[in-house]
């Protein structure tokens, strides 16, 4: 796989027929669950899971979204999400990435991008993260691959 970032966090989706339109391929919507499983997945790999948030009545939501759908995949697909924290700004805000990869010939079929926002569960309004969500994001942000040379 090109991933665009190292070390992706990678979470496995096999696209079922209950994932597929009336088009023949995986519906849209679906990615969208895809990803967020996938943040949700990395997040609790990372050590921090919806209790923790709750605990401390915050937690990271998305206030925007971008995702570029490149290419369809079929029932019977297994795909590779690939995510990453890109930035962590320690005080609110916080991007997450991903790619969405087709398993048997490595095409790529989805780019996705979340700006999001630290905010209080209780409020719904925005809060400085806790240190706890800074120690253990923080180190987790990674850097942008160099493009290949072409030498």
């Amino acid at each position: 796989m090109n991933w665009d970032f190292s070390a992706p966090y990678i979470y496995k989706v096999q696209v079922a027929a209950e994932h597929v339109d009336g088009l023949h391929h995986a519906n849209n919507a679906e990615y969208v669950r895809w990803c967020e499983r996938a943040a949700w997945a990395h997040s609790v790999e990372l050590g921090l899971d919806v209790t923790n948030y709750q605990s401390m009545d915050r937690g990271m939501a998305i206030r925007q979204a971008g995702y570029d759908y490149i290419l369809a995949a079929r029932e019977g697909d297994e795909l590779l999400i690939g995510t990453w924290l890109t930035k962590v700004d320690g005080r609110l805000n916080m991007t997450r990435k991903f790619q969405v990869y087709r398993a048997a010939d490595q095409a790529l079929i989805l780019r996705a991008t979340w700006e999001m926002v630290c905010i209080e569960l209780s409020s719904g309004k925005p809060k400085r993260m806790p240190q706890t969500f800074k120690d253990i994001y923080c180190p987790a942000v990674v850097e942008e691959v160099a493009p290949a040379s072409d030498q």
